[in-house]
């Protein structure tokens, strides 16, 4: 697993990446996938700070969780990249086609990949590949 199971030590992994990007630190390669994807999202940089460790971020809250967010981006453009679900690379390429941006495209995926997580965790199921490859082929069609 990249990320520690412990919600404080995946936070403090986004706040590190952000303070050394900041700050013209050698990244890691993961530090500058977070610090990327952080950059990509201005309205979370100021998210980054200690402060927002223990926050919860509660459903009906009206809050979005920036790490969560953050989180399928990193999820999304690793899958891009590994084509695993197998033919996902030629889908989502299809979709930044058709958005004309690549996060926007991204955001759409992200509600594919969301839905499909969600759903799994209330069924106590893995993922299904297959159904959000579909989801993904709908948008892009």
């Amino acid at each position: 697993m990249i990320f520690g199971s412990d919600r404080y030590e995946l936070r403090q992994m986004y706040i590190d990446a952000w303070r050394k990007s900041c700050a013209g630190e050698l990244l890691s390669p993961l530090e500058s996938q977070i610090a990327q994807v952080i950059h990509d999202h201005p309205e979370y940089q100021g998210a980054m700070a200690a402060e927002t460790l223990d926050e919860t971020f509660a459903a009906g809250s009206g809050k979005t969780n920036p790490f969560l967010h953050m989180g399928l981006h990193l999820a999304l453009r690793e899958q891009v990249a590994t084509n695993r679900p197998a033919g996902i690379a030629e889908v989502f390429e299809q979709l930044r086609a058709k958005s004309g941006d690549l996060h926007t495209a991204e955001h759409q995926a992200l509600d594919c990949l969301a839905e499909e997580l969600w759903t799994a965790q209330n069924d106590n199921t893995a993922p299904d590949e297959q159904a959000y490859l579909e989801s993904l082929k709908r948008l892009a069609g």
